[in-house]
């Protein structure tokens, strides 16, 4: 529960320190005093969104902090202890929240001391207060806040994630399927051009390499006469020729000096150096003539590689690539291809997959759906009672639940609701939108509040002016209804009306003073003495008689 909230220029706040208890808390003043403040400031604990003009005029920031015993609140506890926020000195007994804002509007969040995102912030105040704002009822003619009170009342959180999970998958799935079959289209008539590209290609089968091949055959064939001659005449000066005969002219000088060495030793390493070149002439002959006996222009092969060649380039040119790259264009065109085929089985499994989800989706939804419609039931049951007892003593209140016959899936399932009121005896169940009236809708909205909260775990309750369009012998089973609420729990209402005042454990009194330069808000709790006085001038307004104190005494719930 919260034990206490510290409140630093906040808005016209300048300084509060307020220590709450268990029970019902009523917070009531004068029109415009700012009975909601301190609940605004709360706000801001519980990750409310900051803004600039929240700091009081002429400081620098505002700060609340806001201290809870966790003794009741379990969920609080581990939550707590499963983010590494726990207070390390009360342990999971305590835990306290702040919130800074600057005049700049930034804004800065703790947990037992610790920075924390705001989204941490959020997730800790869902386990610690709950508030029921003063225009609560009127989101009641909306669907989906049916459905999310429905299912707050029946604790459907887990089913309520299982059908957001698979719907989350099913629609990833989908929105994929959608992508690629968009696409699809346009990726056919590529895979058509593909085809007949790549069937072109493979009938010619060039094989990597074969170009640089194939041209380097053709060159040399090209030019295999001018080849030959030139073998030939080499041959001629080197061994075989009638004039020069290079290596005969060697041998003969090899011969020579050799018949001089004797004179002169000094000529053994010239005449080493000659043999050895005798020796590389005969090798050079020999390969020179097995060269030119082989070169033999071949006109038909020389017209297969011509043909080969110039188809080679044709196809390059058609593909707009160098003709040495024409084997990896093909093998690129082939990958793409088969990834075109790829895509058309990725859209198979896609198309699996996705009726697959869509199965899981609505067995979940079905399950949903099944424990919705029995505890619409049991809530319609409730809230007609409850009702009854709020001045609409022939009212009668249902929920009707159907399955949607439509295939859209939905993250809050496959139904669809209404909230039906008869508000007469003998009126037939109608929309509630159209027949409940601004204070009858104001009664079974609180009706509704009062119902959840008996059955959620948070340990705090806030009404803030729920009671707005409820008067009289009403406004008094009101009273007596949240009283009753906050023998369990404990309970903050902000009212107008003194019978709801009266019945709480304790009473706030807010306030607001202005010396024409300044405005200062303060809230403090009332005695018995004080209470009997502010009940008698909810009763009377600033005329208070002994008739209105005695009928504040009245009411006042001890």
């Amino acid at each position: 529960m919260l034990s206490q909230l510290t409140i630093q220029h906040f808005a016209i706040v300048q300084f509060l320190e307020l220590e709450f208890h268990q029970g019902m808390t009523t917070i009531t003043g004068e029109t415009g005093a700012g009975k909601s403040i301190a609940i605004d400031a709360l706000g801001l604990c519980l990750g409310s969104r900051a803004d600039a003009n929240m700091v009081r005029t002429g400081t620098e920031k505002a700060e609340v902090n806001a201290r809870f015993t966790l003794n009741d609140t379990p969920h609080a506890q581990h939550w707590l202890k499963n983010n590494d926020l726990e207070d390390s000195l009360s342990g999971n007994s305590e835990c306290l929240l702040r919130r800074i804002i600057t005049k700049e509007g930034r804004s800065r969040a703790y947990i037992n001391g610790t920075p924390v995102p705001l989204s941490q912030l959020k997730s800790l105040g869902q386990l610690l207060v709950n508030i029921h704002g003063q225009h609560a009822h009127q989101s009641l003619l909306k669907n989906d806040i049916q459905l999310a009170i429905i299912d707050e009342y029946a604790s459907h959180h887990s089913l309520l994630q299982k059908v957001k999970d698979t719907y989350q998958g099913w629609h990833f799935l989908n929105k994929q399927l959608k992508q690629q079959q968009l696409n699809q289209q346009e990726k056919q008539a590529r895979k058509q051009l593909l085809e007949y590209q790549i069937v072109e290609l493979d009938e010619f089968a060039l094989s990597e390499d074969e170009f640089q091949n194939i041209e380097q055959e053709h060159k040399r064939l090209a030019n295999s006469g001018a080849l030959q001659e030139a073998c030939q005449i080499s041959l001629n000066q080197l061994n075989e020729g009638e004039e020069v005969d290079s290596l005969s002219l060697l041998r003969k000088s090899v011969s020579l000096l050799e018949s001089q060495m004797e004179h002169d030793a000094n000529l053994q390493i010239i005449v080493s150096n000659l043999q050895e070149a005798v020796i590389q002439i005969e090798e050079a002959s020999y390969e020179l003539r097995h060269f030119n006996e082989n070169l033999e222009l071949d006109p038909e092969h020389f017209q297969q590689l011509e043909t080969r060649m110039s188809e080679a380039l044709s196809l390059a040119r058609k593909h707009q690539v160098q003709p040495e790259l024409l084997y990896h264009h093909h093998q690129k065109l082939a990958k793409e291809y088969k990834q075109l085929n790829n895509s058309e089985i990725q859209i198979e499994q896609l198309t699996h997959d996705l009726q697959q989800a869509e199965e899981d989706y609505f067995k979940h939804a079905q399950k949903l759906s099944q424990s919705r419609l029995r505890y619409s039931k049991e809530i319609s049951k409730k809230v007609s009672a409850s009702i009854q007892k709020l001045n609409m003593e022939k009212g009668q209140f249902h929920v009707s639940l159907t399955q949607s016959g439509s295939k859209q899936l939905s993250p809050l399932g496959i139904d669809s609701i209404e909230f039906q009121v008869a508000t007469n005896a003998g009126q037939s169940l109608q929309d509630l939108g159209k027949v409940a009236s601004g204070g009858e809708l104001s009664r079974i909205g609180l009706a509704i509040q009062v119902i959840i909260s008996q059955r959620v775990s948070t340990p705090t309750l806030i009404f803030d002016e729920v009671d707005v369009g409820i008067s009289g012998a009403t406004a008094a089973v009101v009273g007596k209804l949240l009283r009753s609420l906050g023998e369990n729990t404990q309970i903050f209402c902000v009212t107008h009306l003194p019978q709801v005042a009266g019945n709480g454990h304790q009473q706030m009194f807010v306030n607001k003073q202005s010396d024409g330069k300044t405005t200062n808000t303060s809230m403090f709790k009332l005695n018995s003495k004080d209470r009997i006085n502010e009940l008698a001038r909810l009763l009377g307004g600033n005329s208070i008689t002994e008739r209105t104190l005695a009928n504040a005494q009245e009411l006042l719930v001890q």
